[in-house]
């Protein structure tokens, strides 16, 4: 079992215009009326890839209070293979991926075409201002293990 190397609140004691920065970042695009659900599918996504569990927490708790349907949390992993998910979504989910995984290569013009037509060019600002935070947020939680914030759930829900 992986221990803290420094919890959240030491990070912003120690750094607080970083975390002011990225909180900022995610607020902005938060606030540019880019559809929520689709914003945590591809933080829920990004953060999986990464091996953040406390980003993928926050963004699991944050997925259920907006009514993300359980069926698409418990498949963001293989969504090209779940069949759920709307084109939209399915195209946000791979933009994600191509930002996520840039070692070593390009974002070829194929797949900003595609996500193109999907969303707007602000949509796609917004959007990968998004997945530009949430891999920053990854980071920082998997080079200090950050731990997840677990909420207890009644045994009703």
């Amino acid at each position: 079992m992986s221990h803290p190397r420094l919890t959240y609140d030491a990070f912003a004691k120690i750094a607080p215009v970083a975390q002011q920065s990225l909180i900022a970042m995610g607020r902005q695009a938060d606030e540019s009326g880019i559809d929520k659900q689709i914003v945590e599918l591809v933080k829920l996504r990004v953060s999986q890839i990464n091996n953040c569990a406390f980003c993928l927490q926050i963004h699991l708790n944050v997925s259920r209070k907006i009514g993300l349907p359980q069926e698409k949390l418990d498949l963001v992993a293989t969504w090209e293979e779940a069949g759920i998910f709307s084109d939209r979504e399915c195209a946000a989910l791979a933009w994600a991926e191509t930002l996520t995984q840039l070692a070593g290569r390009s974002v070829p013009n194929d797949a900003y075409d595609a996500i193109r037509r999907h969303f707007s060019e602000e949509e796609v600002t917004f959007l990968s201002v998004s997945i530009a935070t949430i891999n920053a947020w990854n980071r920082l939680g998997a080079a200090f293990r950050f731990a997840p914030p677990i909420q207890k759930r009644s045994a009703a829900a």
